[in-house]
């Protein structure tokens, strides 16, 4: 039987799907910002050795990582929601052991706690491909932009518990803002019980499910639509991760390092309302391009100076080529497989995304204790070649092939 086309008068599911699921990254997402803010410091403050700080960090995104392709087939089984509110409840499983662990001190299970709220990612990095399921090729970009728009309320709600509830258990600092993060779960997980997005027919014995992911993978557009947004999400982690350790060194607060933390979240999400609309009008690879070229720009901004003008530049704009490069990337990803090859090519590229990014994230933090926060921009450079030159690759051999078709 082929596919049904879901056409634009079909997209009123969409449409309350995504509201839902922009609410879940708003409420559930602001957990992320929590990890980003205290996550180093909590490691500072319990780790025997300060190159480790990162590491509560770190395992988060490297237990999304391989958690990613698992999600991915088990929401193909079960569908979408139960998927999503198994994550609500590994993170606040997550939250409560980080709590324990501090009030215990034990960096060992703040780590587990890391390791617990690492679960939750990858099943939030699915949000935005969740927004697409229901809705038609037209309104796809601007679903997904709309979800991770959801984002920018995270970008309050995030800080503005950590500024609140870090000293709620004083004298041990931080283990107030991670018990909070159980409430957040739980508001979270009300509402995506009632998200509606049909669960996957289970193919009948002998049917494929689609091309092999060797076949799909080697697909020009496949090819550099994950690798684009491998490079904008590890970029931004390799440099958002040292922040709040680098601006303390600096001499600033945990207080100063949250509110750039903040800014840089709103950048993130903020766009989200025009990137669909921009990549509708404008193609994916200029969209790409654009966030590539911020994330450039990033680091030239932080290696001008150390003042807290150039945190706030740096990590702004951070955040803005993050969804640039990041969203259109994705968008580009959704146009290139069809729906019966959808569980397996999205748990492979979240698996590839998460992978480069626990790298730079581990990498972060050695990176500042061993050289400096310099070092931590120069090291985008490479990252950002290969992917700017495989974007234009890309660009040329579309080029061409439309040409030879207009020949024809």
């Amino acid at each position: 039987m082929p596919e049904h086309t879901i056409t634009a008068a079909d997209d009123r599911l969409a449409k309350r799907n995504v509201a839902i699921l922009a609410y879940a990254q708003a409420v559930l997402g602001s957990q992320m910002a929590i990890q980003i803010i205290l996550g180093g410091l909590a490691g500072a403050y319990l780790a025997s050795d300060q190159s480790l700080a990162t590491l509560p960090i770190s395992m988060t995104v490297l237990v999304s990582m391989f958690t990613a392709p698992g999600a991915s087939l088990l929401m193909g089984r079960f569908g979408r929601r139960a998927g999503f509110l198994l994550g609500a409840c590994a993170g606040a499983i997550g939250g409560a052991l980080s709590a324990w662990a501090l009030m215990t001190g034990s960096f060992e299970l703040l780590v587990a706690g890391a390791a617990c709220t690492g679960v939750y990612q990858s099943f939030q990095g699915f949000f935005r491909f969740a927004a697409a399921d229901t809705a038609s090729e037209g309104f796809k970009p601007k679903a997904i932009s709309w979800v991770l728009a959801g984002g920018l309320v995270s970008a309050i709600i995030g800080p503005e518990v950590v500024h609140v509830s870090s000293d709620l258990f004083a004298p041990v600092p931080f283990a107030g803002a991670f018990a909070m993060v159980v409430l957040i779960n739980l508001a979270g997980a009300a509402g995506l019980l009632l998200l509606r997005i049909p669960i996957p027919e289970k193919p009948a014995r002998g049917a494929t499910t689609g091309r092999p992911l060797f076949e799909i993978f080697r697909q020009p557009t496949v090819v550099v639509a994950v690798l684009c947004a491998m490079v904008s999400f590890a970029l931004m982690s390799l440099v958002m991760t040292s922040t709040p350790l680098a601006m303390v060194q600096c001499g600033f607060t945990p207080g100063h390092a949250a509110d750039v933390v903040r800014f840089h979240v709103l950048a993130m999400f903020a766009p989200s309302f025009v990137t669909g609309f921009l990549i509708v009008r404008f193609g994916h690879g200029k969209v790409i391009a654009v966030g590539l070229a911020l994330l450039g720009a990033c680091g030239a901004i932080a290696l001008a100076g150390v003042e807290l003008s150039h945190f706030y530049g740096a990590l702004i704009v951070l955040g803005v080529g993050w969804n640039f490069g990041f969203i259109g990337a994705t968008s580009l990803l959704a146009t290139a497989h069809s729906a019966e090859e959808r569980a397996k090519v999205q748990g492979l590229n979240d698996f590839l995304v998460f992978g480069l990014v626990a790298a730079a994230s581990f990498s972060s933090g050695a990176l500042l204790s061993s050289y400096g926060w310099a070092t931590v921009q120069y090291a985008m450079v490479p990252a950002l070649t290969i992917a700017a030159l495989a974007l234009a690759w890309l660009a040329f051999r579309q080029n061409s092939l439309s040409g030879r078709n207009v020949g024809v």
